[in-house]
């Protein structure tokens, strides 16, 4: 789970693809990050708002060995898949938004590898995939809105992962 900060987006994603029960490893970075930071207070409320808890979350930089390892990097926003594109071209094929992902990932069965594969994803215009818009700088009720929103395409994507 890939946001600008990894302080509130990718935090809550992670978190809640970990209480979906789908059989994968989640690993939350940023972009932009102050290593080592907890989530902001809002986040923390935003998560109990839903049920779910991430306490021990310390922010943390994307680094190369986070996108060989990745069979799928979920962007929060168009930003962080062009951050992936240029920082990390090799990554391009396996980086998509959630909501672009939510849509448009094969549910058929197939290994998960070859169904991003598949998707020809280094070729998707970034900015016709969809953005969750960062809650950052607003009020605790812009964070919930944010957590209700994830909720529902982590869910979507947790159905077609599993």
């Amino acid at each position: 789970m890939l946001c600008t900060g990894n302080a509130a987006r990718s935090v809550m994603a992670g978190a809640m693809l970990e209480a979906a029960g789908v059989d994968v490893d989640v690993t939350t970075a940023g972009t932009h990050v102050v290593e080592r930071q907890p989530m902001s207070v809002r986040t923390r409320a935003a998560l109990a708002a839903v049920g779910l808890d991430a306490a021990g979350h310390r922010s943390r930089q994307l680094r190369d060995g986070d996108i060989e390892a990745a069979d799928l990097v979920i962007a929060m926003a168009a930003e962080h898949v062009h951050f992936v594109r240029r920082r990390h071209p090799a990554g391009a094929g396996r980086t998509a938004t959630i909501a672009w992902l939510a849509r448009h990932l094969p549910a058929d069965g197939a290994a998960l590898a070859s169904r991003i594969s598949s998707m020809g994803l280094a070729a998707v215009d970034p900015e016709a995939q969809g953005d969750v818009a960062d809650p950052a700088g607003g009020t605790e009720d812009d964070y919930v809105r944010c957590a209700l929103e994830l909720r529902q395409l982590v869910a979507e994507v947790a159905g077609r992962l599993g």
